[in-house]
């Protein structure tokens, strides 16, 4: 077990590495600069501007200035979104925001979805497995930003005088600001977890242990939920994983719809405002993240499936 862990984070640590310098590199490729805005400065205010924070020297020294800092810790100051701030402190404030949205899309659409693609393989091929394979495929198919806007149309007050959500966040106005964004943020979630559950499921459901149980007379709640549900959920696992790191740390363009304070919407303006700064650190969180809970994931392979060794076919 230490010897596998040992080997994860030595992987982990050059996995970031690379993600770094591949997102330096390529942020820097861009044309423009984070001084330009409507009016632009003289310049002699540019060359003062890239001179104090470091941006008029080459790109190979700013990296490896960049990863020295890193290594200490120090993620540099926002440039231009919060002026000299520091960026760890930012992702700090952010992250709890986005993190409470994704907790609550992300259990109700496990605690929805995995039910739904069991009830799904056990009625295959009926009316109840035909309409929840089109929700499915619906749900799916629809980008997140389409979901919100719809729910904004027929629950926000699109349409005239029917308005049981708001349509601003504010975390002061209780549980309703919640169901709209939550709701949004997990919709896809739900249904893609409902479809691996059901494949898994008709596996599982034709193996020769399950048929014994069904010999022996055990009832089908039994046989689902304690047999085969729990070969099951791998699959559902592995998907789970780096979902739960994109989702806590917020949807994009979710946050943006309903103006939620959180790390996805500010990672989106400090890309539209070039703050590479808060690009980087938000960047390097997130792939951290991932890291982290495919870890997680191999750990809870574990759990579900005790056969699964870590030091050999889990690495």
């Amino acid at each position: 077990m230490g010897k596998y862990f040992a080997k994860r984070l030595g992987m982990a640590i050059v996995t970031i590495f690379l993600v770094t310098c591949l997102t330096f590199l390529l942020m820097n490729a861009v044309p423009g600069s984070p001084w330009l805005s409507e009016k632009s400065p003289t310049e002699a205010t540019l060359a003062a501007l890239n001179a104090k924070y470091g941006l008029d020297q080459p790109v190979y020294v700013q990296l490896f200035k960049y990863l020295g800092n890193l290594a200490h810790g120090d993620f540099g100051v926002s440039l231009k979104m919060q002026k000299n701030r520091p960026v760890l402190s930012i992702i700090l404030e952010m992250f709890p925001v986005s993190a409470k949205i994704g907790a609550i899309a992300l259990a109700w659409a496990v605690l929805v979805g995995v039910p739904l693609g069991c009830l799904a393989a056990f009625k295959r091929g009926k009316m109840t497995d035909s309409i929840l394979r089109v929700v499915c495929t619906l749900g799916i198919s629809m980008p997140s930003f389409v979901v919100a806007s719809v729910l904004l149309v027929t629950m926000a007050g699109g349409i005239s005088g029917f308005k049981l959500f708001p349509t601003i966040f504010d975390a002061s106005a209780g549980w309703r600001t919640y169901v709209l964004p939550c709701f949004s943020l997990g919709f896809y979630p739900m249904c893609y977890t409902a479809r691996q559950t059901r494949s898994a499921m008709l596996d599982s459901l034709n193996q020769e242990y399950i048929k014994t149980a069904r010999a022996k007379g055990l009832k089908n709640s039994k046989i689902i939920f304690k047999h085969a549900l729990r070969n099951a959920l791998i699959p559902v696992i592995t998907y789970l994983g780096p979902q739960v790191a994109f989702t806590l740390c917020g949807g994009f363009v979710v946050e943006s719809v309903f103006s939620i304070p959180g790390l996805g919407r500010y990672f989106v303006q400090s890309i539209q405002n070039r703050d590479y700064p808060v690009i980087m650190g938000t960047t390097i969180f997130l792939a951290t993240f991932i890291i982290l809970m495919n870890v997680v994931v191999d750990i809870l392979y574990k759990v579900a499936d005790p056969r699964i060794s870590l030091g050999k076919g889990g690495e």
